[in-house]
């Protein structure tokens, strides 16, 4: 039988997180009567998204867009299958602006991919926790990078990121403290979240804008 997980495609979902949050947390109520149900730009591009995520690190929006379109023209358009990248020359990689980092980062997943130690199909059944462990494995894709998968290609509904700056700055904000919340505090105060903990971590993100 397949597993089944709560997931931010199904409008259900938010229907039931946003009435559940705002019971639970009145400092989050003003700003999900605000924004509502958002609307997300999901991809199911499993292969894609880890691309674009190793590419954006450390870099603005504007300089990743432009280093995937070279990359892109490189292949007819489109991003390289796991295969076509390993044979292709260093080189002539790295001239679409990919970093001799980062293209051994994208190597190792392609590597991965190719031997079957990494089956991305397979994490659609899998509980959060064991995808995590099995993509901070992979060169350059750390817990953060493995959870923006889960929310936003897996669609799980409950994950927040303790390490999103982000995150914690519209925490301080909302509640009024005197310094960004530490781990501790943050755990603290996001514990009421559950099971909707992916839903309150983009009303955050969005209260960040307001």
């Amino acid at each position: 039988m397949e597993a089944r997980f709560d997931s931010i495609h199904d409008r259900k979902v938010w229907v039931r997180g946003a009435a559940y949050l705002s019971r639970r947390d009145p400092r989050l109520a003003p700003i999900i009567k605000k924004v509502g149900y958002p609307k997300l730009e999901i991809t199911r591009d499993y292969y894609g998204s880890l691309i674009v995520s190793i590419v954006s690190q450390q870099i603005s929006w504007a300089a990743a867009s432009s280093i995937l379109r070279r990359l892109k023209k490189l292949y007819n358009g489109r991003l390289p299958s796991p295969g076509q990248y390993l044979r292709t020359n260093k080189r002539r990689i790295m001239s679409a602006g990919i970093s001799p980092q980062k293209f051994s980062y994208i190597k190792d997943l392609c590597e991965r991919i190719e031997d079957g130690r990494l089956e991305l199909r397979k994490f659609q059944n899998m509980p959060d926790n064991l995808i995590i462990e099995e993509l901070d494995e992979v060169k350059g894709i750390g817990r953060w990078t493995a959870e923006m998968f889960l929310m936003f290609s897996l669609g799980r509904a409950d994950v927040f990121p303790m390490d999103d700056l982000g995150l914690r700055k519209a925490v301080q904000r909302i509640y009024g403290l005197r310094s960004v919340p530490n781990k501790k505090k943050l755990a603290q105060i996001s514990s009421k979240w559950g099971p909707y903990g992916t839903l309150a971590s983009i009303y955050l993100w969005r209260s960040n804008g307001d």
